[in-house]
């Protein structure tokens, strides 16, 4: 789909900000606001704006910090279908938050969340690694997130600092 540079601009502002006021947008792009709904409206229907997503801080909320990891995944791609099939049953599950198609060493990258670390263990052992497809895994854990999808995480938390022993 061919976008307008007013419409460009529209979903730069709310890529950045989709908490934007209507007229603060019909402002900065220099269109009336029935305009600015009109195109946003348009976005939506055509899955060019496909989902407005908030970004939590979790390891400010006591009991929520859970644990992310993401999971280098090597498949046998199917024929007729190549990666998709897999891809498929992969972002399916629950625990899952996103699935990337990769080039380099491995296939798909995927993105899961879960309460500790055995709740992740058990994902990858019982539910991605049994899958026909997948020849194998490699499990990394986030320790921190600094930034997130542009933006920062507050850096003035001294106590929640990873120091690495020499």
């Amino acid at each position: 789909m061919k976008l307008t540079e007013k419409e460009i601009e529209i979903v730069e502002l709310l890529e950045k900000n989709a908490r934007l006021p209507m007229d603060t947008i019909a402002k900065m792009v220099s269109l009336s606001i029935s305009e600015v709904e009109q195109i946003i409206k348009k976005l939506e229907e055509a899955k060019v704006i496909v989902q407005y997503a908030t970004i939590v801080d979790w390891r400010k909320v006591d009991g929520h910090e859970g644990v992310t990891a993401m999971i280098d995944v090597k498949v046998t791609p199917k024929r007729g279908v190549g990666f998709d099939e897999v891809a498929e049953r992969i972002y399916r599950f629950p625990e899952v938050k996103s699935v990337y198609l990769m080039s380099g060493a491995y296939d798909l990258s995927v993105v899961i969340e879960g309460r500790s670390m055995s709740e992740i263990a058990h994902f990858v052992s019982e539910k991605l690694s049994t899958l026909d497809s997948v020849i194998s895994t490699t499990t990394h854990f986030i320790l921190k997130k600094y930034k997130h999808d542009g933006t920062v995480f507050e850096q003035g938390d001294q106590d929640r600092r990873i120091v690495v022993a020499p």
